[in-house]
């Protein structure tokens, strides 16, 4: 974790403090119901030795109308601070997954380094309402300490031994219960970690089952999955045993503490140092003590849970940054210009390259990770390591990842489509009707929006899992064309569309981007002989360039490439 970031104890501050009022409000009323839960065996004790005892049917009127009063307050109070509690806890949760979806979708990127997306998941889900649990029962520990402090004082009056007991056997209780709940926030935190682990695997491998069945991978996916699973399961076990001993323990502990409060005071009754009536009083209030010793038993187990899913959080919060802000101004307008002098990230080696405004350049490369690594540079995920990128003289790095964005597009070749209308997926807030047209066109993504049953306007099921590959490539590309940015960068768009309609595309694609900058990341013939030139990457250097018809006709390699 960075120098200067959040920690667990910040978030979990944090949470507390953004919800302070409620937490406050639910406490006082807390505090008042286990007051009067505290005061009943005190009434009960007066009403035997000052009515029973003395047959006195008046005062027992009275008291019974007083007993009455105070079921009715503290049924009150329990029932409105319940309520208060559980929207502070759930608007505590809220907030934070708030922050946890801002800092992913942050510009500057860098929150999910070495994270599958199930594990953001998970972190945003499970361990956000751990720590809004910990806010929640808050309020429950303070009217705990309540309870133990006003039946302190009801035993001090009843008999200073009895209290003196409460007073000084509490504070060791609730140190031994502490010091027990170590173990059980260490093996929550691991528990957590497990399970978003086991979230991330199964999101990975759901996405790409397709994949894996076409590679015939299925067995060896369901044995990872299946190791993945097991390992949470064992953590999740470890973690609750280490609950129930954590709970028994300190139940034990305030049972024995409870009996001796109440072996002590029948001792006392038997001297006749104390009443029948007190003596009632003081056995109903160590009966009484129960309840708020469990009560902070639960409250110590879910801050343990809650501080160290506090952590994973803040480690996400303080992710370090993939890229920082540079103060360059965008140049206005955009001409589209692209220069690449010695980038060397990942994959790639000291790339050269200049795109003149209004090109339409192809891109080819054998490996995968220069290809991934090129397009990272492009949409300023990530900074090269050495050389430098311009945008029409400015480089990159001097500008803030949003202004860079707005004028480079990269649409990656696994674009997801999300659970809303075809036409929902391909227009922006701000696109015109007729740029969706025409991007619907150039796309073919027309046709497949006819083949609907209510059109465009057809709504998709979750990642566009309704259309085919080829046809949810369509609609994905639709949607870059619509953006209209000064420059678009296309990785393998067509790859499951049919050779027909590719070449459709192709023609159309050339059309639509005109004397916009494109460059086309792919090794489709069809998209590569509509291209000014070609630009062969290989060993993540330059090592060619030309026209498409030219290198295949000279370079065997390339032509490999291609047209295999």
């Amino acid at each position: 974790m960075p120098a200067g970031g959040p920690t667990g104890g910040h978030v979990l501050r944090g949470a507390i403090r953004g919800r302070r009022r409620s937490v406050v409000a639910a406490s006082l009323l807390g505090m008042g119901h286990q007051t009067c839960e505290a005061l009943v065996p005190v009434i009960v004790g007066v009403i035997i030795d000052e009515a029973v005892a003395k047959g006195s049917s008046g005062t027992l009127l009275r008291l019974l109308v007083l007993l009455g009063v105070v079921f009715l307050v503290l049924s009150t109070c329990y029932r409105v601070g319940a309520r208060i509690t559980e929207a502070a806890g759930e608007q505590a949760t809220h907030r934070l997954r708030l922050d946890l979806g801002a800092r992913v979708l942050d510009p500057r990127g860098g929150a999910d380094a070495d994270r599958l997306p199930g594990a953001l998941t998970s972190i945003a889900t499970n361990d956000a309402r751990r720590v809004g649990a910990a806010v929640t029962v808050l309020s429950y520990g303070a009217s705990a300490l309540a309870a133990l402090a006003v039946s302190a004082v009801a035993l001090l009056r009843i008999s200073v031994p009895l209290g003196l007991l409460v007073l000084l056997g509490i504070p060791p209780l609730l140190w031994l219960g502490h010091r027990i709940s170590g173990p059980l926030e260490r093996r929550s935190e691991t528990e957590q970690e497990r399970a978003a682990h086991a979230s991330g695997v199964a999101a990975d491998l759901v996405d790409g089952l397709r994949v894996l069945k076409g590679m015939g991978a299925e067995s060896a996916a369901v044995s990872r999955y299946r190791r993945t699973s097991q390992d949470s399961l064992a953590a999740a076990l470890r973690a609750a045993r280490s609950r129930a001993g954590h709970e028994g323990a300190v139940l034990a502990l305030t049972g024995v503490f409870i009996a001796v409060i109440a072996v002590v005071g029948a001792y006392l009754a038997m001297r006749g140092t104390i009443s029948v009536g007190e003596l009632v009083a003081a056995v109903g209030l160590a009966q009484f003590l129960l309840g708020p010793f469990q009560l902070l038993t639960f409250v110590n187990a879910e801050f343990a849970q809650g501080r160290a899913s506090a952590r994973r959080i803040a480690e996400v919060l303080a992710a370090p940054a993939a890229v920082e802000p540079g103060g360059a101004a965008l140049p206005d307008p955009v001409a589209g210009r692209l220069r690449l002098r010695g980038v060397t990230l990942g994959a790639l080696r000291g790339v050269d390259l200049d795109l003149a405004p209004g090109s339409l350049t192809g891109v080819v490369t054998g490996d995968p990770a220069a290809a991934q690594d090129l397009l990272r540079c492009l949409a300023r995920e990530a900074d090269p390591a050495d050389g430098v990128i311009e945008l029409d003289g400015v480089p990159l790095t001097d500008l803030h990842p949003d202004d860079v964005r707005r004028a480079v597009l990269v649409a990656p070749h696994d674009a997801d489509l999300f659970e809303t209308s075809l036409l929902d997926n391909v227009r922006g807030p701000d696109t015109p009707a007729t740029a969706v047209e025409r991007a619907l066109t150039a796309s073919a993504a027309d046709e497949v929006a006819r083949l609907l049953p209510d059109g465009a306007d057809s709504v998709l099921t979750e990642r566009g899992r309704s259309l085919s590959g080829g046809q949810r490539q369509r609609v994905a590309l639709a949607r870059a064309l619509a953006a209209d940015r000064p420059v678009l960068v296309l990785h393998d768009p067509t790859t499951a569309v049919d050779t027909v309609t590719e070449s459709r595309i192709a023609a159309r694609l050339r059309d639509l981007r005109r004397d916009r900058t494109t460059v086309l990341v792919t090794t489709s013939p069809a998209l590569l002989a509509v291209t000014d030139r070609v630009v062969v990457l290989d060993g993540g250097a330059v090592t060619a360039e030309g026209r498409h018809a030219d290198l295949v006709a000279a370079d065997p390699a390339y032509r490999a490439a291609v047209l295999a």
